[in-house]
């Protein structure tokens, strides 16, 4: 035992000089299951009870050498060695402090007996628990600091319904599953127990015998709020979080005001940027780097991928098992807080990837929590996600969707964030995701559809509006699920956003292309529109298109280096030019050259050469212009804002559209968009307004590593009528670009 585990006071000889002889007691046939590790009541035999010939104080501490226990007034008294080692029994007319006093192998321990005190939660918050009250479960469960009767220490509390007997075991007590058994609450199926003295910083684990009496594992703790690094498994003892927060005036205006720009810089933290040494950066090192970088190219987001802690970092995050706790890789939970602070200072929001899709099955988790698929479905045809060999959410158990939401609203409410992520919806939404005939179970009324998950995700939707209105919560969907951001009310699921995946994947599939072949594939650029005002999107070029082989977002480009890094420019022109907010994925801002590896810092060498930071001065320049242009960001949701000026223009690779802002909030914005590397002048393009234009931003600028052709910045209209207009503009259209026009004032 450690000296800070146990409080030790005294040091003690080695052998048992001076310890009083006494006879043992006859052992108790009540006592045989707790000292056999078996499943009883241990408050029944354990502690202060009172009978007709007085009170009779019952201990056991196996390893103990001698106990005293304190009487009134701050006399001791020796406990009588019992018929079993460890066990402990003295009878008084009088019931005593509590207080005892154990001499263990290496030093004296003064501590309060923990089966002195009474139960820990009231019946109204074990109701609470019980009907899957998200507040309830983050109040109640978990490893707690609290004071009980004047003494401080830690409330342990754990939902197991099924488990015959739950221990708690740590450093506090060696990892003896047989001294700390905890109190089952029949109405919740939750155990607890306070454990006096024990403190902040603790590991500790459940030890849970199974429904046999027999089996027992040890499980972390699913309410956890602190874990030990990887790839240790402990959970540990979580104070309030220390951090002393200064958002305030960030916090009562963070609502955002329709048509508020919102760019989003996707971060995996473990992998951005090393240091010295080729360890990630901590909370703090991020704080002093990443801010400060993100702010500078205009970003008003960042994305962090899953922070909860996880067993296995090569999931990047997405298999969670602490769904509570900021993964302990980075540093503190208070450090992680201050981050999220230092951000809100910068004026950045924070969002976190939030997984409430599946678990990995990793022994010390949540598989079978309690001896039975407590947190999962039973049949793998519900529980089981084939693709990823992970476990499915039973959505449809109050406690279940409590902890979930419980989560969701941790995150937001303790650490401040400013939005979810909430991954993999798409797999949520359908019981047949994924699998071929025979696999999956249709619904009640024979449907694919997965009745129970979509009323969760209505349900977390409405707990987060109720509470937090003003944070973001976006949907990975994939699918055309209707009304993912349609309130639920209106029988939508009820998020802010959904990720535009179509139109990632038809983006990136014709830039994949040799122009040669592009005409032939136009409708890849042109379908989006129709769509485009059906949700409120974000257009995604996140992490998943640059691992597994896909190649990083330059190397999908054809044609030489130079026509590489022309195209990827004439990409993200016309993805700050479409409707819908934006993200990218770290990295792709200076066209890093090789695909992201999550055990490696980004290429930053590769960064620092001319035609890289041309591209990072680029994505600077699209979002300052989406933060400054009103016709960029104020009609996203609105068939309105967008306008086609040229669809069709297939046999040139050309697309023009106008993007309008709402009536006297701005000019219009022009954007043309030319995918072949041939240069085209004299280009005719009907226009509503006749003068001169401006070329505000042309993604072939030497200034961005392009060759420079384009239209010196100012280009004059002619009296031709064109595309509805009596005006037409004669441009030139730099090869493999995207350039920006407004009429002049």
């Amino acid at each position: 035992m450690s000296e800070d585990a146990l409080n030790l006071r005294d040091a003690v000889t080695p052998d048992d000089a001076g310890m009083p002889e006494v006879s043992p007691q006859p052992l108790e046939p009540a006592l045989l299951p707790l000292l056999a590790g078996q499943p009883c009541d241990a408050f029944a035999v354990l502690g202060p009870h009172r009978d007709v010939s007085g009170w009779r104080h019952t201990v056991y501490l196996p390893g103990a050498r001698q106990v005293e226990a304190q009487l009134a007034e701050g006399a001791w008294r020796a406990m009588q060695r019992g018929a079993a080692e460890g066990l402990f029994q003295l009878r008084t007319g009088q019931r005593g402090t509590g207080l005892l006093r154990i001499q263990w192998p290496d030093g004296t321990q003064e501590v309060e007996d923990a089966y002195a005190f009474g139960t820990q939660l009231d019946d109204g918050e074990l109701q609470r628990l019980r009907d899957g009250n998200p507040d309830a479960v983050r109040r109640s469960l978990g490893a707690v600091t609290a004071t009980c009767e004047g003494v401080p220490g830690v409330r342990f509390a754990v939902w197991a319904p099924n488990a015959s007997r739950v221990a708690v075991v740590g450093d506090f007590n060696s990892w003896d599953q047989r001294r700390h058994p905890m109190r089952l609450r029949h109405d919740a199926g939750v155990w607890e127990l306070f454990l006096p003295r024990a403190k902040a910083g603790a590991r500790y684990k459940f030890a849970l015998t199974a429904a046999d009496g027999q089996s027992v594992v040890l499980k972390a703790d699913p309410l956890a709020r602190a874990c030990e690094l990887p790839p240790d498994t402990a959970s540990r003892v979580s104070a309030p979080c220390a951090h002393v927060w200064k958002d305030a005036a960030w916090m009562a205006h963070r609502a955002l005001a329709p048509g508020q720009a919102i760019s989003v810089y996707e971060v995996h933290a473990g992998s951005w940027r090393h240091d010295a040494t080729g360890a990630p950066l901590d909370w703090n090192a991020l704080g002093d780097q990443l801010i400060p970088y993100v702010t500078g190219l205009g970003f008003t987001h960042i994305e962090l991928l899953p922070v909860s802690e996880h067993p296995f970092g090569g999931s990047w995050g997405y298999q969670p098992l602490g769904l509570y706790a900021p993964t302990a890789r980075y540093g503190r939970p208070q450090d992680f807080a201050a981050f999220v602070d230092r951000c809100h200072a910068a004026g950045l929001g924070v969002i976190i990837d939030w997984v409430g899709a599946h678990f990995p099955t990793d022994a010390h988790g949540m598989n079978r929590f309690d001896g039975t698929a407590l947190y999962e479905h039973d049949d793998p045809r519900l529980g089981l996600h084939p693709d990823w060999n992970t476990l499915i959410y039973n959505y449809g158990r109050a406690e279940v969707a409590a902890f979930l939401i419980g989560s969701a609203l941790e995150w937001i409410d303790r650490f401040h964030v400013d939005g979810l992520r909430v991954d993999a919806v798409a797999s949520m939404l359908y019981r047949d995701y994924s699998r071929a005939e025979g696999e999956w179970l249709p619904n009640v009324n024979g449907g694919r559809e997965n009745l129970e998950a979509v009323a969760f995700l209505r349900q977390l939707n409405d707990a987060i509006r109720a509470r937090f209105p003003d944070v973001l919560v976006m949907a990975e969907e994939s699918t055309a699920w209707p009304g993912v951001t349609a309130p639920t009310a209106a029988q939508g699921l009820g998020f802010t956003h959904k990720w535009n995946m179509g139109w990632m994947h038809d983006t990136l599939a014709y830039l994949h292309r040799d122009p040669i072949h592009r005409a032939h594939h136009h409708g890849e650029m042109t379908f989006s529109a129709i769509y485009a005002f059906s949700e409120r999107f974000i257009l995604p070029l996140s992490h998943d298109e640059v691992v597994h082989g896909k190649g990083s977002l330059l190397a999908k480009m054809p044609g030489d280096r130079s026509q590489q890094f022309a195209n990827l420019r004439a990409c993200y022109g016309f993805m700050w030019a479409h409707p819908g907010s934006k993200l990218l994925f770290m990295g792709g801002e200076f066209a890093q050259p090789a695909e992201w590896n999550h055990d490696a810092a980004l290429d930053w060498a590769a960064a620092a050469d001319p035609a890289h930071a041309g591209m990072a001065r680029l994505v600077g320049d699209l979002n300052r212009l989406l933060q400054q242009e009103p016709s960029l960001r104020l009609a996203n949701d609105s068939e309105a804002g967008f306008e086609w000026s040229v669809s069709d223009d297939h046999r040139n690779s050309v697309l023009a559209f106008v993007r309008h802002a709402p009536d006297g909030q701005g000019r219009s914005t022009l954007v043309v968009c030319n995918f072949t590397p041939v240069a085209r002048d004299g280009y005719l393009l009907g226009v509503p307004s006749a003068g001169e234009w401006s070329e505000i931003l042309n993604t072939d600028s030497a200034h961005y590593g392009g060759g420079n052709v384009g239209n010196a910045g100012r280009v004059s209209t002619i009296d031709r009528p064109m595309h509805g207009h009596a005006q037409s503009l004669p441009l030139t259209l730099p090869p493999l670009s995207v350039i920006y026009l407004q009429a002049a004032e």
